[in-house]
């Protein structure tokens, strides 16, 4: 695990000596913050030349970093990476592979295989699907959406080299949307690749992936292509799916001063779903087996009751298998980036991103089904001066993105194949954001670094909605419109301070907003589609302290502390299954975000076993309502209840991985390793009056791979690893969504007893599961 600091720290020895030398030309062609395959520095390149002296390695790094927009390196933002070695030897199934290890990220099992709904800091805790309240892109081409939406679909964790989480309010920078912050994703370079290669995964519940990777290039030209195929049966009933994903990047360099960057996702995902569960179900039949049908089930299947003749009047209630319930999802990126160099210290960017998501998903009572295209523009400016003897690096950013959409909603009949019955909702609108923001580092003394930003974004949301509401006598159609419009500015500063080679300190002030979503304007309380129209952008303050401590190549330690101000902060609740649209979302007034991270890398004995090594990440996040009074209804009476002081429902308060790894350096078993890890999750609540706690629960993972030594020849080419995980078989709740208090008749509050009894939150987690793989590389 690495952080930006590390970076900010070479930078600000090296800066002044390579602009005072204009050496900034040289830089490296692909401006993304990985590592560079073949360094001039490298043996191959200085056999190729070898009366010319290669430059020193760290140089080079800092000259890469250089070309880039601070956007992939932002300089006093708190950032924790996690690297291809954390990831690549194991079966990696989803996002949350890569990024288990990363504090402050957690992870809930969202509405398919790979919808792993990705919270940092608690941003996407009360989301039953994709990622929220963060800006996600790739390669530095955006995979959100106007919308706010991003989904953890794309990612098969094979494809890529590393992922950079720059966590904190983050607009300023980032944008609409980035409350919490920001992820970039790397894909492998095509020269680290150099060749083809040939992947299977395989293992418990039918679990295959195949997948190849083709990479190639040169400094005038970098190719990787990536494509998979994995299915599986599922460990819930109803759950087997079928998803392939292609992703490719091209770059090449037209000249000197131009390069062009090409990219590329295509992913398909063809899914059954089961049913989310009420706490009661779970506890009877967490994997809901022997749920065919709903007559005769066993005890604690998850059902949906749907309109015998798809529109009105009797209902019949079946599971899941019954009706087909599922998502068949396609989702297509292409982007084209431009750079060009006015100066050797000028770079400018200009990028186009096409995104299309067209979804059919009948996943309750209802299908839903239609596309959301979307267009992204973004030009930036980055130019490094020297102010004096000081460097001063400046950013500066205009974009603007515009996304339409059209999606009817139907009701499902009670029979087999997600039969469509009669048309409840359409709705039809667009959502558009504008925005210009800039950026100064300052290094004004050697061993310090000052950041302020602002950042303002227009935003723009148009939509009407039509509801229809049917009879035997009659059909009423309602129309409910949302012109919408906000504008938000946030601002930012930052320090960093260098004291010794061994300390990072940073301290920042950041500041963030998000817009509603469209869809939560349509959305009644009662998880039934109505207007909502009233919602206001959620808007943040926060503070970090930071420092990262790195006395030795052994030891390595950072930790950040943070408290987050939040003002109409959005939550999201489940109404239950048997409503239309499941969950709605409401402004809280007041709310505080505050915790700890901690990651720490320490290789105990270096010389005696210097394979060995221990990695420790852990997050405490405590999150209340500083303000907020919920009011509860009944058929009769409606009451308020202050939920000033309770915790904000859906955070885990505490998580922690811990693992041991052990890789044989040298000897007759050189390339054997593996690890043994331990993923702690507490108890948290998922209600707003914190009634309803979802247990916490511990998991044990073991793995064992074998990467042959170059001395044996083609063996080399062979990678090969076996993995159990949930090694004790533990049953536990990998998703859990919040759900809404009910009031009783005699107007007092339910107990716990009765909100275990709600459906539409619980996915349990895996049981124990055996995996293993082969690569090849020609």
């Amino acid at each position: 695990m690495t952080s930006f600091l590390r970076v900010a720290r070479l930078c600000g020895r090296a800066l002044p000596a390579l602009v005072s030398l204009g050496s900034l030309q040289a830089v490296a062609a692909e401006p993304t913050v990985q590592s560079i395959p073949h360094p001039p520095s490298s043996p191959h390149a200085a056999s190729s030349r070898p009366k010319r002296k290669a430059p020193p390695v760290e140089a080079i790094l800092v000259k890469g970093q250089a070309r880039g927009p601070v956007t992939l390196s932002p300089v006093g933002q708190t950032t924790y990476s996690a690297e291809r070695q954390d990831f690549a030897n194991q079966v990696a199934q989803s996002v949350a592979d890569m990024l288990v290890a990363v504090p402050g990220a957690s992870f809930l099992q969202g509405n398919g295989p790979r919808d792993t709904v990705v919270s940092i800091r608690g941003s996407g805790a009360r989301q039953s699907y994709g990622l929220r309240n963060l800006q996600v892109s790739e390669d530095g081409f955006p995979v959100t959406q106007p919308d706010g939406t991003a989904r953890a679909d794309l990612i098969d964790p094979h494809a890529y080299e590393g992922v950079d989480v720059f966590q904190g309010p983050a607009s300023t920078l980032y944008g609409n949307y980035a409350i919490n912050g920001a992820i970039n994703f790397r894909t492998r370079s095509g020269a680290s690749i150099h060749g083809l290669e040939l992947g299977s995964d395989f293992g418990s519940f039918g679990m295959f992936n195949n997948y190849m990777t083709l990479g190639a290039g040169n400094r005038t030209y970098d190719f990787m292509l990536f494509a998979s195929d994995v299915r599986s049966d599922g460990f819930i009933a109803n759950s087997q799916y079928a998803t392939s994903t292609e992703n490719m990047r091209l770059r090449v360099s037209l000249s000197p001063k131009d390069r062009l960057v090409l990219k590329f996702i295509n992913n398909v995902t063809d899914a059954f779903l089961p049913l989310r569960l009420s706490l009661n179900q779970y506890r009877l039949n967490p994997y809901q087996r022997g749920c065919t049908t709903a007559a005769g089930g066993a005890a604690g299947c998850g059902t949906v009751s749907l309109y015998r003749n798809g529109a009105y009047g009797a209902q019949t209630a079946v599971t899941p298998q019954q009706a087909n319930l599922g998502r068949f999802d396609r989702r297509s990126i292409v982007g084209l980036r431009w750079e060009h160099d006015f100066t050797p210290r000028m770079v400018w960017r200009t990028q186009f991103t096409y995104d299309q998501r067209h979804v059919e998903q009948p996943t309750s009572t209802t299908a839903f089904v239609g596309p959301f295209n979307s267009y992204n523009v973004q030009t930036d400016l980055t130019r490094h001066d020297v102010v004096g003897a000081t460097p001063l690096t400046s950013f500066v950013r205009a974009n603007f993105d515009y996304m339409d959409y059209g999606y009817q909603v139907y009701a499902l009949l009670p029979q087999a194949g997600a039969t469509r019955g009669s048309e409840t909702s359409t709705s039809y609108g667009h959502q558009w954001n504008i925005g210009l923001r800039f950026e100064e580092d300052w290094q004004f003394a050697p061993r310090w670094h000052a950041v302020i930003g602002l950042g303002g974004t227009q935003s723009d949301i148009g939509a009407v909605q039509t509801v229809y509401s049917r009879s035997a006598v009659a059909t009423r159609a309602q129309d409910i419109t949302a012109n919408r419009r906000f504008f938000n500015l946030a601002p930012e500063a930052s320090i960093v301070f260098t004291p010794d080679k061994a300390w990072t300190w940073h301290a920042r002030l950041g500041t963030a907003y998000a817009t509603p979503g469209y869809s939560s304007f349509f959305v009644t309380p009662q998880g039934n589609y109505g207007n909502n129209t009233q919602l206001k952008s959620q808007s943040s303050l926060g503070v970090d302290l930071g420092t990262e401590w790195h006395p030795s190549a052994s030891v390595n330690v950072q930790a950040t502390g943070f408290y987050e101000f939040y003002r109409n902060e959005l939550v999201s609740q489940s109404a239950g299954v048997n409503t239309q649209a499941g969950s709605y979302t409401f402004n809280a007034p007041a709310s505080q975000h505050r915790g700890v991270e901690l990651a720490a890398t320490w290789q105990a004995l270096p010389r005696t076993v210097p394979g060995a090594k221990l990695r420790l990440s852990y997050t405490y996040d405590n999150q209340i309502y500083t303000k907020y009074t919920e009011i509860l209804s009944n058929s009769t009476m409606s009451r308020s209840f202050s939920r000033k002081g309770n915790l904000i429902p859906g955070v885990m308060p505490h998580f922690l991985n811990a693992r041991v790894l052990y890789d044989q350096p040298s000897g007759l078993f050189e390339g054997l390793g593996g690890f043994a890890e331990v993923t702690w999750r507490s108890t948290f609540s998922i209600d707003n009056a914190n009634l309803l706690k979802i247990p916490g629960y511990g998991l044990l993972n073991l793995e064992i791979h074998y990467d042959p030594p170059a001395r044996l020849g083609w063996v080399h080419r062979l990678h090969g690893y076996v993995e159990v995980q949930n090694v004790a078989d533990s049953v536990y709740a990998a998703g859990a969504t919040t759900i809404s208090d009910t009031l009783l008749a005699n107007g007092q509050q339910a107990g716990a007893s009765v909100l275990a009894a709600k459906t539409g939150s619980i996915y349990a987690g895996s049981p124990r599961a055996f995996f293993g793989g082969v690569r090849v590389k020609f």
